[in-house]
């Protein structure tokens, strides 16, 4: 079996476009929940919070040719890509239309306004506004197919449109192509942009914050007190490599990917299964080949709904009784088809750095969640040589990663 290695990573999120503006977020307790007067239209939508990306401008050389195809989803994906390339070393590099490298992405859907245009075909029975690329932007594997067209790759495409799990499945789907010696490379991520219809789907689940008032004490994943989540954006990619091919070139190696679990709950659409989350949890400890004794941090998925904290905490303390523990949601919102790629990446960061983050919002830990160690206050030091990054989506899919620090 091949081993994995992370080379180079980049994203967007509520909270900062690199790792330094991320880490000093992190670090102030500041999160990027804003409340978006332009939602106060919409007729019966309780929520009117939201996290939108801090920091995008469209690079100049992203012109409208280049675009055509590309919705917002795309073009956070097309260009957190090109600076993930960047940073390995590899922006250019021949290998990307070899046929050795390819893409997993995902989002939980296309652009909404491209959605949107079709929608008005079938209301208004025209088809205004509709030309030879719409359905491109609103296909659910936009992201995927605009990256791989983009950097010419001629390897093999996943498109990981599973909500929550997009991401992080698309992370999974790519360790496993290289792995068994498929691919030598994969560009692997998810994306998202904010839309209100996006958090319409949590308010009819009453699932949402509506804590309009006070963007800055929510979401609380976790707390007793809790009230639900809020919506976000962004886009992350990891390059993932095959370790040889990494060392042979020279490459900077943030950590080596070692495991990868993914399942089905095959209960209910929407309410989460204890059991098959850790069965997940289970999967990747044994495709790293340890035990769950040497997970040093957990990041969770932690949206602050009900029975998803409760579920996933007591799934987690089954497996890692202790274990420390956060939420990137409580900083960034749910960023949906981003954030298994976007909590890979701070995870691996910290994991390098030494501190961890706190949960934010979280001062009395509901009784019902697992007996774990919850990351609160400042955040805590830890010399973590493994870290796990764990994520649930609707359908019942969930997925788990193993990071190990590289050093061999």
């Amino acid at each position: 079996m091949k081993r994995v290695v992370v080379t180079g990573m980049a994203g967007f999120s509520p909270i900062g476009d690199n790792w330094e503006t991320i880490e000093e977020n992190l670090r102030a307790k500041k999160n990027g929940i804003q409340y978006i007067e332009d939602w106060e239209k919409y007729s019966g939508l309780d929520t009117k919070l939201g996290a939108p990306v801090s920091n995008f401008e469209k690079p100049a050389h992203f012109n409208r040719k280049v675009t055509r195809s590309m919705g917002l989803v795309a073009l956070y994906a097309a260009v957190a890509s090109e600076r993930a390339l960047e940073d390995a070393g590899l922006l250019g590099d021949p290998i990307l239309e070899s046929g050795l490298c390819g893409v997993a992405y995902g989002s939980s859907t296309g652009s909404p306004s491209a959605i949107a245009d079709f929608g008005n075909m079938l209301l208004n029975n025209s088809t205004k506004g509709l030309n030879a690329t719409s359905y491109i932007k609103m296909m659910g594997h936009t992201t995927a197919v605009n990256v791989g067209i983009y950097f010419k790759l001629k390897g093999r495409v996943y498109t990981t449109s599973s909500a929550c799990t997009s991401g992080s499945q698309a992370i999974g789907y790519s360790f496993e192509a290289i792995r068994s010696g498929q691919q030598t490379m994969m560009l692997a991520g998810g994306a998202e942009e904010l839309c209100p219809t996006e958090a319409a789907v949590f308010d009819t689940l009453y699932a949402t914050s509506t804590k309009n008032d006070t963007p800055e004490l929510t979401p609380s994943p976790f707390d007793k007190n809790r009230d639900g989540l809020v919506i976000g954006e962004g886009s992350c990619t990891l390059v993932l490599e095959e370790l040889e091919h990494a060392e042979a070139r020279g490459a900077k190696i943030y950590a080596e990917l070692v495991g990868y679990g993914t399942n089905s709950d095959g209960t209910h659409v929407t309410q989460p299964n204890k059991d098959t989350m850790q069965h997940a949890m289970q999967l990747a400890l044994d495709s790293a080949d340890i035990t769950a004794e040497l997970i040093d941090y957990v990041s969770a998925h932690g949206t602050a709904t009900d029975r998803g904290d409760i579920a996933e905490t007591n799934a987690t303390a089954a497996l890692m009784p202790g274990a420390p523990i956060s939420s990137l949601k409580s900083y960034t919102g749910h960023t949906l088809g981003a954030c298994g790629a976007l909590e890979a990446m701070v995870s691996i960061n910290m994991m390098n750095s030494g501190w961890f983050h706190p949960t934010l919002n979280l001062n009395n830990v509901d009784p019902e969640c697992g007996d774990l160690d919850y990351i609160t206050g400042d955040g805590r030091e830890i010399n973590a040589h493994h870290v796990m990054s764990n994520n649930f989506a609707f359908g019942g899919i969930n997925t788990s990663l193993v990071f190990k620090r590289w050093g061999k």
